[in-house]
């Protein structure tokens, strides 16, 4: 059994997509469930990855998925399609488990009750073999590190599924607090990524997002590499969001500043809960601000007061009186 012994975020073939706007190079990642394509890109709409279907942390969760019911995993997977989220992650690592056959079951039973894609969350290579061999359409594999053993199990079983890869952006260093030491690293898995055959549009890098409260440059940092992968690695973007508000209070609040701001420096999609009415807010104002949302009319739609019935005129106006 390999371990990449990475940062795990709470969180069909490849195609090459790319296009320019104006002198700007755009990078699509595509990930698909049978049914449904999402497009992961600068110029797209900000893609959300429930992050809810994770034992770690959730006592009862891991309890029952141990012991084979799903019945909360398969309510968490609806609540969060219901609440917006584009993709899912799913994750089965519970101790003294059987990770490889959990994570197939639950990746086979969230498919048969949703159809956006998944991104496949673990460190231990046997079940990610395990959920890509049941997974049907071009997953997203949750993760690689800069660790050589790591990549050298990780990225054939990339290339082998046809799926796109999250590159954590530490090796066998650790965590380096200088954002330009792991923009060197995202830069070597890409390059690696590419010796197997791996186009760098199927390589989502996660900046790592530190807690603020700990490390009060924490957000700086991550804008900074952020805007350093977009601009000169071209590289789509990914992190878990709620790592940066751990230990503060009202979560929230902190979450959705830094969505909106790394949202401005070029994060493309993070792994966070949908269920937060706040930070989803927030996801969908940065999207009418950075012109991914045409005419606002998704905000609109969302937040349109309903007109009460028989309320005169569609807009709220006088209806005109016909000459007679």
């Amino acid at each position: 059994m390999i371990v990449c012994h990475g940062i795990l975020t709470l969180t069909g073939p490849s195609r090459r997509h790319e296009r320019h706007i104006g002198e700007r190079e755009v990078t699509e990642t595509l990930i698909s469930s049978a049914s449904r394509e999402v497009r992961i890109g600068f110029d797209h709409p900000f893609i959300i990855i429930g992050e809810r279907i994770n034992p770690t942390g959730r006592k009862i969760l891991a309890e029952e998925m141990k012991n084979g019911d799903y019945s909360r995993v398969e309510a968490d997977a609806i609540a969060q399609v219901e609440a917006g989220a584009h993709m899912l992650d799913v994750n089965a690592g519970i101790p003294l488990a059987d990770e490889p056959a959990i994570l197939a079951a639950a990746i086979k039973l969230v498919q048969s009750v949703t159809d956006v894609p998944l991104s496949i969350d673990s460190s231990i290579v046997a079940a990610l073999e395990s959920g890509l061999s049941v997974y049907q359409g071009k997953a997203l594999v949750n993760s690689v590190t800069g660790e050589e053993e790591c990549l050298e199990a990780v990225l054939p079983l990339v290339k082998k599924h046809g799926a796109a890869v999250v590159a954590i952006s530490n090796d066998e260093t650790g965590i380096s607090e200088d954002p330009d030491v792991r923009f060197d690293v995202a830069r070597k898995i890409v390059e690696r990524a590419a010796d197997f055959g791996i186009p760098r549009e199927d390589v989502i890098v996660d900046p790592l997002v530190m807690p603020i409260g700990a490390i009060n440059s924490a957000g700086l940092q991550v804008m900074h590499i952020v805007r350093r992968l977009r601009d000169e690695l071209k590289v789509n973007t990914t992190c878990g969001a709620s790592n940066v508000s751990f230990g503060l209070p009202n979560r929230n609040g902190i979450n959705s500043a830094f969505l909106t701001m790394a949202i401005g420096a070029g994060l493309t999609s993070a792994i966070t809960s949908p269920l937060h009415a706040e930070v989803m807010q927030a996801v969908m104002g940065a999207n009418v601000m950075m012109g991914h949302d045409p005419n606002c009319a998704n905000w609109i739609k969302s937040y349109r007061e309903p007109i009460a019935e028989g309320k005169e005129g569609a807009r709220g106006g006088r209806k005109r009186r016909r000459r007679t």
